[in-house]
């Protein structure tokens, strides 16, 4: 005889594995949200090993290196979101390793003492005001004022809106200094990569007589950056060109040096190794300065040697592609 049916249904619970036999990859949640913050921590703390046979993809790496920090708060949303104590537990190394680096611009601004103040811009060979943009650059009351991109056209406005100031001043080629304090020993820097045969003239020295003694001033503005996909990160003639001017820094007598310009690269990028090597900044503000409508990255530079740059900022925009940067500088 067949037992009756009951209307209830049985199901059977499936076998856990048995050990060592292989779990399904869900069975561990967050473990591709745990491999990306490692990945983060790695690409942030050892940024410097990452190679640049390839595309120069190093330096890419390091000229955007603080923006690897927006990596955290998706990470942190998908490790709660997975409820994954992996991800969590690794979620850390991110935010220790980008604190290792940039821990100082959250604090407030240091007051420190400094004896000048200066001013470095790239105006663009393209500004179509070059009055306006002198007025927002004498709002800092900078002692010295390098700028970069002067071109014969404009450079009538730019010597007679700073002439009354700053009557002391040099120009070699696109680069040119206005100073309050004497200018002497003004001559070309030879910085022009050997790819480039045209004439060309983006670097200069000079020493300014102040009253602590003299200090031999370099305005510098090194090869453009181009990004493709044929040639990648294409820096091999500013790399050229900042070996030059590394070359000029290492041979200067005196013993303080102050360099302003656009390097077209970031303190982190390798590619100025032979600068950054020699002359050290401030690192308190990120003062992000290209570009100009939405700053990604600092690219224009105050750099000292035997003196210390105390505070480096960004200042409200002009007529150019760039944000003027401001520093304090401590003879």
């Amino acid at each position: 005889m067949t037992a009756p049916a009951t209307g209830v249904t049985t199901y059977r619970r499936p076998p856990f594995p048995r050990q060592g036999s292989r779990v399904p990859a869900g069975r561990t949640p967050g473990l591709v949200t745990a491999a990306l913050s490692v990945l983060v921590a790695c690409l942030l703390a050892l940024h410097s090993a990452v190679p640049n046979t390839l595309g120069h993809l190093g330096s890419l790496l390091e000229s955007f290196l603080p923006w690897l920090g927006l990596a955290v708060p998706p990470l942190l949303g998908a490790a709660l979101l997975r409820r994954s104590t992996l991800a969590l537990i690794t979620l850390p190394l991110p935010v220790a390793a980008w604190l290792g680096l940039f821990a100082g611009v959250l604090g407030p601004d240091p007051e420190q003492p400094y004896d000048l103040t200066v001013v470095q811009h790239n105006v663009s060979d393209e500004n179509p005001d070059p009055a306006g943009t002198v007025r927002s650059l004498l709002a800092a009351s900078p002692d010295l004022i390098a700028l970069e991109e002067v071109t014969e056209q404009a450079m009538g406005e730019y010597a007679a809106a700073l002439a009354a100031a700053y009557p002391h001043a040099a120009v070699q080629g696109t680069v040119g200094l206005w100073s309050k304090f004497p200018v002497t020993e003004v001559r070309v820097v030879e910085i022009r990569p050997r790819a480039i045969v045209d004439d060309w003239s983006r670097g200069m020295r000079a020493t300014v007589r102040l009253p602590q003694g003299d200090l031999a001033v370099y305005v510098a503005h090194l090869p453009s950056l181009r990004l493709g996909w044929k040639h990648g990160f294409g820096s091999t003639r500013r790399d050229g060109s900042a070996e030059k001017l590394g070359a000029a820094l290492a041979a200067e007598p005196q013993d303080r040096v102050l360099l302003l310009g656009d390097l077209n690269g970031t303190l982190d990028d390798r590619g100025l190794n032979p600068v950054t090597s020699q002359l050290a900044s401030d690192r308190s503000d990120f003062a992000f300065s290209w570009p100009a409508p939405a700053p990604l990255s600092r690219i224009d530079h105050v750099l000292a040697r035997g003196s210390t740059v105390t505070r480096v900022w960004s200042l409200p925009r002009t007529g150019s592609d760039h944000l003027p940067v401001a520093a304090r500088i401590r003879l």
